[in-house]
């Protein structure tokens, strides 16, 4: 077998002479044989045969591709390569029928149905190692959990299911054929593994006869010569197709999976993987069990949040700030020079009520909850892929697979060849000098981008600074002021934050729209060898940048804003002109809380609009003529047509949204207990959303092997690591829990374990007398009630000694102290959290015991049935050459093993 040799070499070998146009096929059909069945096809009466089947005119053959073509004024050379393309199709086994342009709804589209035969479909099958039963699963199924009754209700019939019997399953080799369990060679291979099999060959065909490095179906169609390439779906996704022999399959998808009222119930896995291959099935296995885990979080993350909704009135500081006896005389420093001016603390009165419902005590909690709970979804998650790996045959899917089937675009653009020591083949390489140049330039625009983002988020920091001021003065005579409700909500911090939020949105969805182009062009550009690599560095150059362009606003907030602002007479500026801001006295956990929101709510809505409304309205329009024709008339092959094209990284995209998605609720989710929940609503329409978009708006995607999630595995791992750093620090820096934990046990002097005098405490005196001019406020913008006070100080957020003293505006130690206790904290959230993560993944086995077990059964069976196979060939082979049995001498005593043994030797 050719297993250890390029795709192109052994696609040659197969039948090496046929490519040339020599007269040997083997075992192909020969064009003498295609005129005959074309004169069988054209006896069919094609008006009495509904078009709406999947089968060539014959109703024998199963269309296993389908490529389509529309022929141009000027279009010779694209007819050449049609010709050439098509005729070496058919050297190297492939059967063709093509629908004239008559017989189409638009009058213009040629439609060229490919069917792969039976030799064919072995000899590939044993190219590309794909498994295949050889024997009914003979392990005993563990008895059903109790209580096992309460999840009926989510359940689906057992045909949805389990569509298939269990078996234990061999690499199918073309030599055993009688090995195997093959009751009917035309379904033996189900349509996924067929159509993949026929891609494999289109990407590897010749198309040009002076040329053989132009081949692949890719370049036909990136260059117009076919319009699409897509295998067809079996069925009308609303009802059942006519034909008997059809499986109907994406029926069944449709009525229990694809539906919204199906929310609750679970996915029928093993009908996607049948239906869509291993690789789109691995993806909505992995959606749903994120989702399933997302709902432990978001209990406890709605717990977290009614706990602040009832422990209310142990909010003391609010109390105080609203308070018009306190907070109502404590008199704050302006926000901005020149056109910010007096203010008292109670205006803030319902930010800080707002703000105790997320930086509370089971902040702290939640924080460490889901640092463990991370590592409980990612190790979970292990067991639940090793169980599918060995469910969908994964198990052995070595990487000399993947490496096999390369790239037909490397193979083209690398023209050197150098020995391949383990195969001693000859392989097409790129020069290292190429490859350096190519990922330096590639990392180069990497970082241009990701420089761009930076600046645009510096741009979106000046604008917060440059309209705050505007904000304050506009506001401060606004009507709004004047309603008890709105006045309250909508101050010149909150106008600030939500209206940079929006631009930053913006921002972030045009960067992303337009690098999305970049960063393939680059990735192409690197000229990665396999489908694998290909995507690996895609994933990692897409979401590097996502991460800057998501997350960059938030990192702000959490830990930049309101940290580097100095003190009254010694404000700190922004390139010398704007003012840093400052955080309100309910702190910035808020504001941050706000950003999250806006940025996650706004990212999950817009997805789904484009997932969704985009490909039903363009599909809509293209079939709007097409909707009134008879299911009769309307042919299999162009309703699918009319459907859109499914990307080589449309599974890309879907998974780059979920993965941006945990980074949100883990690596902020002490700002906002809620967001695990947001992102539960989100997910469940998710799956529904996804499984509508494959069953009824996308043309049926090639199927492709995948035995994990790929690089997205370790991009989980880093967030769910860096999540612990990031919630620790904004638990210590960002919100007020260290500090006030620090005034209850060190500087509160009454023993009740109340709060009073903490707002007190936390703010620091300034004498207005000694602001600078160009901070001092104008006479306009302070109210009415500051020039009938004689008012000499201000205050403002800091631990700072007081105008008079010997160190007056330097730190005290209260600062010092709170410092030491927010680093403290961090490094014992840290060890602890990490600790227990460690713990947690060594405790949980990667492979359950039962997975072990099916395995080593598995290969146990394998061996003893091929030994028990080969034993049996060869008493027929020496019963068939009794004259040369006579003449070998052999031992009657031996057992089983042995005799093999001598009898392999008789016959050497």
């Amino acid at each position: 077998m050719n297993r250890g040799k390029s795709s192109d070499e052994t696609l040659i070998e197969m039948n090496r002479t046929a490519w040339s146009g020599g007269e040997e096929n083997n075992g192909f059909h020969s064009g003498s044989d295609k005129e005959t069945l074309q004169l069988e096809d054209a006896e069919v009466d094609k008006q009495q045969q509904s078009k709406d089947s999947v089968y060539f005119r014959d109703g024998v053959r199963r269309i296993d591709f389908v490529l389509s073509y529309i022929e141009d004024k000027d279009g010779e050379r694209k007819q050449d390569r049609r010709k050439e393309f098509e005729a070496n199709l058919q050297k190297a086994g492939l059967e063709l029928e093509t629908e004239d342009k008559s017989e189409s709804e638009d009058g213009k589209t040629y439609f060229l149905k490919i069917h792969v035969p039976w030799e064919v479909l072995a000899t590939y099958a044993d190219v590309l190692k794909i498994k295949v039963p050889f024997k009914t699963n003979d392990i005993v199924e563990k008895k059903e959990v109790p209580m096992s009754w309460l999840c009926t209700p989510y359940r689906l019939p057992e045909h949805v299911m389990q569509p298939e019997p269990d078996y234990f399953t061999a690499t199918f080799d073309k030599s055993k054929i009688d090995f195997f369990l093959i009751e009917d060679k035309e379904t033996f291979f189900p349509p996924s593994t067929r159509n993949r099999i026929v891609y494999y060959i289109l990407s590897r065909c010749p198309y040009s006869k002076d040329d053989k490095d132009k081949k692949g179906i890719k370049r036909l169609l990136n260059n117009g010569t076919y319009t699409a390439a897509f295998p067809l779906h079996d069925s009308r996704y609303w009802t059942r197709s006519r034909d008997a022999n059809c499986e109907s399959e994406r029926y069944a998808l449709y009525k229990y999976w694809a539906r919204f009222s199906r929310f609750y119930k679970e996915q029928p896995l093993n009908l996607i993987r049948k239906y869509y291959g291993e690789k789109i099935g691995i993806y909505f296995a992995w959606l749903g069990f994120y989702t399933e885990m997302l709902s432990y979080a978001a209990v406890v993350g709605l717990f977290c949040f009614i706990y602040g909704l009832v422990s209310f009135d142990e909010n003391v500081w609010s109390k105080e700030i609203c308070n018009e006896t306190i907070g109502g005389q404590i008199i704050m420093c302006p926000l901005c020079d020149k056109k910010c001016g007096y203010w008292k603390l109670n205006t803030t009165c319902s930010s800080s009520w707002q703000s105790y419902l997320f930086d509370n005590t089971a902040t702290v909690f939640f924080a460490i909850f889901m640092g463990i709970w991370v590592t409980l979804f990612l190790e979970f998650w292990k067991r639940r892929q090793a169980r599918l790996e060995y469910e969908w045959d994964l198990v052995d899917m070595e990487e000399e697979q993947q490496q096999m089937q390369l790239r037909p675009e490397y193979e083209t653009k690398c023209t050197h060849r150098r020995l391949n020591r383990v195969t001693q083949e000859m392989e097409p390489y790129l020069p290292l000098t190429s490859k350096c140049a190519r990922s330096v330039l590639s990392g180069a625009t990497v970082l241009f981008w990701i420089s761009l983002i930076i600046a645009s988020i510096v741009g979106v920091i000046a604008y917060r600074l440059a309209v705050f001021a505007a904000f304050a003065s506009i506001m401060k005579d606004s009507p709004t002021n004047k309603m008890d409700l709105i006045g309250n909500l909508i101050t010149p911090q909150f106008a600030t934050s939500v209206t940079a939020s929006c631009i930053n949105f913006v921002i972030i969805m045009i960067l992303n729209f337009l690098y999305e182009r970049v960063a393939i062009r680059i990735t192409d550009m690197e000229v990665p060898k396999t489908h694998v690599e290909y995507e690996n560095k895609l994933t990692v150059k897409m979401f590097l940048f996502q991460f800057v362009n998501y997350y960059s606003s938030c990192f702000y907030v959490a830990f930049f804003k309101g940290k580097f602002v100095g003190y009254p007479g010694d404000y700190s500026y922004m390139f010398g002109k704007w003012r840093n801001e400052e955080c309100e006295p309910g702190g910035c956990l808020i504001e941050l809380t706000t950003q999250l929101v806006i940025v996650m709510v706004g990212k999950q809505v817009w997805g789904n609009i484009q997932e969704a409304l985009v490909p039903w309205l363009c599909n809509w329009w293209v079939s709007r003529s097409a909707r009134k024709h008879p299911e009769s008339l309307y042919s299999r092959w162009e309703q699918d047509h009319d459907l859109q094209g499914f990307s080589q990284l449309g599974l890309f995209y879907e998974y780059l949204e979920m993965v941006i998605q945990f980074g949100f609720i883990t690596l902020f989710v002490a700002s906002f207990p809620l967001a695990p929940l947001l992102a539960l609503m989100n997910n469940i329409l998710e799956v529904r959303v996804d499984a509508w978009k494959f069953t009824t708006q996308f043309r049926r995607p090639v199927a492709a092997k995948a035995h994990s999630i790929g690089a997205w595995d370790e991009i989980l791992n880093m967030i769910a690591v860096f999540s612990v750093v990031t919630n620790a620090f904004i638990v210590s820096f960002t919100s007020d829990m260290i500090p006030r934990l620090v005034y209850k046990y060190v500087y509160y002097e009454v023993n009740e374990g109340m709060m009073e005098g903490y707002i007190n405490n936390s703010l620091s005196f300034f004498n207005i007398s000694q602001f600078k001019p160009e901070n001092s406020p104008e006479d306009s913008e302070n109210p009415d009630w500051f020039f009938s006070s004689n008012i000499t100080t201000c205050r403002y957020r800091d631990y700072r000694y007081p105008p008079g003293h010997e160190k007056q505006y330097v730190h005290n130690m209260q600062f010092w102290h709170i410092l030491a206790a927010r680093l403290a904290f961090i490094i014992i959230m840290e060890h602890v959290v990490f600790v227990v993560k460690f713990f947690v993944a060594w405790l949980i086995p990667d492979v359950p015991s039962e997975v072990k077990a099916r395995i080593k059964r598995e290969r146990y069976l394998i061996q003893e049935y091929l030994h028990n196979y080969e034993l049996e060939k060869l008493k027929i082979q020496l019963s068939q050459n009794g004259s040369n049995i006579e003449q070998c001498t052999c031992p009657t005593t031996a057992a089983a093993p042995v005799k093999l043994e001598v009898l392999s030797d008789c016959l050497t």
